[in-house]
């Protein structure tokens, strides 16, 4: 199984603002990450899931928050209160691949372990205080890049 990140991130490393905000709608950019992700795990944090307001189709949905008691309308969501939690569990449904989709505090932890980063480097700069973490040279590779109007898809594989 391998764990991979995929985010949309603009030229100034912003990903989003804190009141869940996305700073650009990039409609090619939304089906990349639509086509990348559909039937497999996806994993993210509460607010990303607030932002989206329902889960994303024909995809297991599984949100982080420690928020107690946080409930969610939605029939197939699963919560967790830790990342750690929410990647062994659905690791024993045995996925060829989990996504995490998100945010900037699940990116920071999820960046330790990954196996795999796809990241859309978007060619503008963006406001926001949402900020994706470094990429460490010295522990990613870049293996692919594939260069769009608004956008490069590169993927990063863990040295």
């Amino acid at each position: 199984m391998k764990i991979s990140i995929i985010s949309a991130v603009a030229r100034n490393g912003v990903i989003g603002r804190s009141n869940g905000e996305m700073p650009w709608h990039v409609k090619e950019e939304f089906q990349h990450f639509k086509k990348t992700t559909l039937g497999y795990p996806i994993i993210m944090g509460r607010i990303t899931f607030e932002t989206l307001g329902k889960p994303l189709k024909d995809r297991l949905n599984v949100v982080i928050t420690n928020q107690p008691g946080y409930t969610l309308p939605y029939e197939g969501v699963k919560i967790f209160r830790t990342l750690t939690e929410a990647v062994e569990a659905v690791s024993k449904l045995d996925p060829e691949k989990i996504y995490i989709i998100g945010g900037g505090q699940v990116y920071r932890q999820a960046i330790e372990f990954a196996d795999e980063m796809i990241i859309s480097i978007m060619k503008f700069d963006a406001e926001g205080d949402v900020l994706f973490p470094e990429i460490d040279p010295g522990k990613w590779n870049e293996v692919s890049r594939e260069v769009r109007d608004q956008f490069d898809i590169i993927t990063y594989e863990k040295k």
